[in-house]
């Protein structure tokens, strides 16, 4: 529960819009960034595929940074 997924978007060095795990949503940080999250916030496929992202790149590798005791 403490690994966080993050899927930043960016355009000329400007953070735009983000997918947060904790969220389990798109957050826009532009108007171009929030008009682009309601629009993937309202597609229940864009959503699992991030939340699933989670669980194939975060869960498999959290072995492989923090070894196993």
């Amino acid at each position: 529960k403490d690994i966080q997924y993050v899927f930043s978007y960016y355009y000329n060095k400007l953070e735009y819009a983000r997918f947060d795990s904790n969220l389990g949503r798109f957050v826009g940080y532009t108007t171009f960034g929030v008009k682009n999250a309601e629009r993937w916030n309202n597609n229940p496929s864009e959503i699992t595929r991030r939340k699933a992202q989670k669980e194939a790149y975060c869960l498999h590798n959290v072995g492989i940074w923090y070894g196993n005791p």
